[in-house]
């Protein structure tokens, strides 16, 4: 083999890097699809089309469309679960904690309003299984807060503390729906600002006695 020739490794490597890159790209797409028409209004070849794949191509990354669906719920979920708890174990303190968790979630936010759209609209698309797997993983973020927020309130019942984190959540994710009327004077979307008001009214909110 020459020196300069690829070796068979590094040719799969590269191919599965590639397969990676493009289910990658295939879950914003659904994404964003999904988020505009609804899980019925969307169909694989819609899928395939708005990355340059064919139909029967997008079958050789996901076995259906509610696979697709799957994918990107289940996927999200682990996400914001690893998430919340790296930024839990490296704050120092709780009220720490509570900043850098309410930063994370402020971020994703901003960063993903078209999967809180779907969550919102096409939880129920879900096999039962996908939806017992969704609900797991989210309640267990939920507890990451749940626990910080004992720390930071140590007389409040359990169940209130749970009430009061899903009240920031519902704060936090109503970006997809308030984020385009945060445009300065320019008419962009001001995300700096969007960010800082939704941190700021976040840890009020859940710093409050």
């Amino acid at each position: 083999m020459s020196m300069h020739e690829p070796s068979s490794s590094t040719t799969r490597v590269g191919r599965s890097e590639a397969k990676v890159a493009r289910r990658e790209a295939l879950l914003r797409s659904a994404a964003v699809l999904f988020a505009e028409r609804g899980f019925t209004g969307v169909s694989m070849e819609d899928l395939g089309a708005a990355v340059g794949m064919s139909g029967p191509a997008v079958y050789r990354h996901f076995v259906s469309k509610q696979a697709v669906l799957a994918a990107l719920l289940v996927g999200v979920s682990q996400d914001l679960l690893d998430g919340g708890t790296a930024e839990v174990e490296r704050s120092a303190d709780a009220a720490g904690a509570l900043h850098s968790l309410v930063s994370f979630h402020v971020a994703f936010a901003l960063e993903h309003p078209d999967v809180i759209r779907v969550q919102d609209h096409d939880f129920d698309s879900l096999t039962p299984d996908d939806r017992r797997t969704v609900r797991t993983l989210q309640r267990r973020y939920v507890e990451r807060w749940v626990d910080v927020l004992h720390a930071l309130h140590p007389s409040t019942s359990i169940a209130a503390l749970r009430i009061r984190a899903l009240a920031g959540f519902g704060l936090i994710n109503s970006t997809p729906h308030s984020a385009s009327l945060g445009r300065n004077d320019a008419g962009a979307v001001d995300r700096d600002a969007i960010r800082s008001t939704l941190e700021r009214m976040a840890v009020a909110a859940l710093s409050a006695p």
